[in-house]
């Protein structure tokens, strides 16, 4: 599989290793047999994939979004899906979660997990830590590290 990817600034060739850089994402998008998403959620990125950008995608293509739901405007990927234009899609996160648009739930071909992609050992370990460090901060009289606020 040739691997093309797109991100604000080309990869030094040493960490790209072969992948094909396109500047903008929707040259990406028609190459992308299968297409993985990795962005986060913002203003810029919310429902990059929409009725448009999805059909730039070669018939019949596969989409596994383990990023952040609001990359994808559902009603449209669902109609794709229901379509046959997409032929499959992997969800690890949804655009109005908790809440699943529940006719995802009557696809064959729509593969559902319940937000799993950061359950490594290590993301696990890491997180734990981080905790640890907070409480250790905290109860030492410091300020937390990863201090959360509430938005003002």
């Amino acid at each position: 599989m040739r691997i093309h990817y797109t991100n604000p600034s080309r990869l030094p060739d040493d960490v790209a290793d072969g992948a094909i850089y396109h500047e903008d994402a929707r040259d990406l998008l028609r190459v992308s047999a299968f297409l993985s998403l990795h962005a986060p959620a913002t203003p810029a990125t919310r429902h990059f994939l929409n009725a448009d950008t999805l059909a730039l995608l070669p018939p019949g293509a596969i989409i596994v979004n383990t990023a952040r739901g609001d990359l994808i405007r559902d009603e449209d990927l669902l109609a794709a899906l229901a379509a046959g234009s997409v032929a499959a899609v992997g969800l690890d996160v949804f655009e109005h979660e908790p809440d699943i648009d529940p006719r995802y739930f009557t696809l064959e071909n729509a593969f559902l997990m319940p937000h799993l992609a950061a359950a490594t050992i290590e993301t696990q370990t890491a997180i734990g830590m981080l905790a640890l460090d907070n409480v250790d901060a905290v109860l030492s009289g410091r300020p937390a590290p990863t201090l959360v606020t509430p938005p003002e």
